[in-house]
């Protein structure tokens, strides 16, 4: 009876917060491969995204190719700018214990990393990190999404406007 009681407070709990959570902090989830409407091919050079801009229809999923064609380590990001401004310092953290490098990425040392703390692993669905000529597949859906931006979070990237605006329809 008490293990009902708890699993019964603990969803009531849930639904609330559910209910009044942040709208601003919608920004869709992972995509399938299975849903994708639109393939999207994105360059990242040293401080600019191409396109620099994107128009999405609400609901839609997009596989994005991601590419580094600049000369330093990019980050492929979808988030609001909040969640931007959160994450930049798990990305100051990478840089400070040598992980994230200005060309390259210390693979060995951020899977050490990630066991003792897992933001150090960066396995967020809604980013890529790469490497110069580096590339990869992200695919998004953009459910219930508003106030989207993609943007680069390595340190200083963010600050001198390495961001897309993304335009939900």
């Amino acid at each position: 009876m008490i293990k009902h009681l708890f699993i019964i407070t603990i969803s009531i709990i849930l639904s609330i917060s559910t209910a009044f959570a942040d709208k601003s902090m919608m920004i869709g989830k992972k995509g399938k491969q299975e849903d994708v409407t639109r393939v999207i091919k994105v360059l990242m050079y040293d401080n600019y995204f191409e396109p620099s801009s994107f128009q999405v229809q609400s609901g839609e999923t997009i596989k994005f190719e991601v590419e580094n064609v600049g000369e330093l380590v990019h980050e492929f990001n979808i988030a609001n700018s909040k969640m931007h401004i959160q994450h930049q310092s798990e990305m100051q953290k990478m840089v400070e214990m040598e992980i994230l490098l200005a060309d390259s990425i210390d693979k060995d040392k951020m899977k050490k990393m990630s066991k003792m703390d897992k933001s150090m692993a960066h396995s967020h669905a809604n980013s890529v990190l790469l490497e110069p000529k580096g590339s990869k597949d992200l695919i998004w859906k953009f459910e219930n999404a508003s106030d989207v931006e993609i943007a680069c979070n390595v340190p200083g990237h963010y600050e001198v406007g390495m961001i897309a605006k993304v335009a939900i329809n």
